[in-house]
C-alpha cells in the first residue's frame, strides 16, 4: 500500500495568514474591500477570496479610488502608496508582515545615514517583486537591486556598500553574494551586509528538504507566481529529483511508478492547506483506481 503524507510544516506563513484573516474579517462585516495586488501568489486561493467579495486592483487603479477601503498585503508598500491613500481619503487595512515592516525601517534609516555620501545601498532580491518595490521605495528609488552574481557588475567596489536582502530569498544565495562583494571590495572601503531573510522561511528550508528525502515521490504545490515557491522547489530538487511542481490537483494525471511506496505533498508559504489536502486526495484516488 502506498503511503501519502502532507508536510505539516508547509503552508501559509504568519504574514500571509494575517493578511487573509484581515481580509476575511472586513468581508464578513459586509464591507466593500479592494486589495492592491494579489493578497497571495496562489490563483486558487485568490479565486476563493474573490467569491467572498475581495476585489483585486492594480496600482494604476488606486488613484481612481476615493473614500474606499483598500487592504495592503503582507509584501509591504513604498511610501507613495500611503501618500495616494491619504490624498484620496482611502481607508487602509495595513496587513504588511511585521518582518517586512522592520526591514523597511532599517533600510530607510540606512538610506538617510548614507544620503549625500558616495555610497551604494544594495538589495538582494527579485527585480519588480512587490516586497522589493516597497524596499526600494524607502530609498526614494535609489537602491540597486541584485538578483544574481552577474548583476554585481552594476556596483562600484571603490565606494561604500550596504547590502540587505528580500525576506524570502535563499540564505545560501545571500551568503554567496556577500562573499563575492567582499572579495572585490577595494581595500579600506567599507562594506556592511545585513542578513534580513525571514527565519520562518530559512527554517522551513531544512525542514522541507528533510521531508522530501523521506519519500520516493513528491508533489510540490505552489502558484506559478510564488517567488518563495520557486526557491523552495529548486532547493528540494537538489535533495530529491523525483519532485514535481504543480499548482493544483488536476495536473496529476499519470499513475505512480510501480516502485513508489511513499508520496509526499508539500508547498510554499503561499500554499493553502486545503489545496495540499486536495492534492493528497487526488493521489489516493489514483492509487485506488
Amino acid at each position: 500500500m502506498v503511503k501519502v503524507e502532507i508536510d505539516k510544516n508547509s503552508g501559509f506563513c504568519f504574514g500571509v495568514v494575517n493578511a487573509i484573516n484581515s481580509a476575511e474579517r472586513e468581508l464578513k462585516n459586509g464591507m466593500k474591500l479592494y486589495c492592491l495586488g494579489d493578497i497571495v501568489h496562489n490563483s486558487l486561493e485568490m479565486e476563493r477570496l474573490k467569491m467572498l467579495g475581495l476585489q483585486t486592483i492594480k496600482y494604476e487603479d488606486l488613484p481612481q479610488l476615493n473614500h474606499k477601503t483598500v487592504l495592503l498585503r503582507a509584501h509591504g508598500e513604498p511610501p507613495v502608496t500611503y501618500e495616494i491613500a491619504r490624498n484620496n481619503r482611502i481607508k487602509v487595512i495595513d496587513a504588511t508582515c511585521p518582518v517586512v515592516l522592520h526591514l523597511q525601517s532599517r533600510i530607510k534609516d540606512c538610506y538617510h545615514e548614507m544620503k549625500g555620501k558616495e555610497a551604494q545601498l544594495v538589495i538582494y532580491g527579485k527585480q519588480g517583486h512587490a516586497e522589493v518595490n516597497g524596499l526600494v521605495g524607502q530609498t526614494e528609488g535609489t537602491a540597486i537591486v541584485i538578483e544574481n552574481p552577474e548583476d554585481l557588475e552594476q556596483l562600484d567596489f571603490h565606494r561604500e556598500i550596504a547590502l540587505f536582502s528580500q525576506t524570502t530569498k535563499s540564505l545560501d544565495g545571500f551568503r554567496l553574494i556577500v562573499d563575492i562583494i567582499k572579495s572585490r571590495m577595494e581595500e579600506g572601503v567599507r562594506f556592511r551586509s545585513f542578513d534580513t531573510i525571514c527565519r520562518q522561511v530559512v527554517n522551513r528550508l531544512p525542514n522541507i528538504k528533510a521531508f522530501v528525502l523521506k519519500h520516493d515521490w513528491v508533489y510540490f504545490v505552489a502558484g506559478q507566481k510564488s517567488s518563495n515557491g520557486k526557491m523552495l522547489f529548486d532547493e528540494c530538487k537538489k535533495s530529491n529529483p523525483n519532485i514535481f511542481f504543480i499548482s493544483d490537483s488536476s495536473e496529476i494525471i499519470d499513475p505512480l511508478p510501480p516502485e513508489v511506496r511513499t508520496v509526499g505533498v508539500c508547498g510554499a508559504t503561499s500554499t493553502p492547506k486545503w489545496l495540499m489536502e486536495e492534492v493528497a486526495a487526488r493521489i489516493r484516488e489514483i492509487i485506488k483506481n
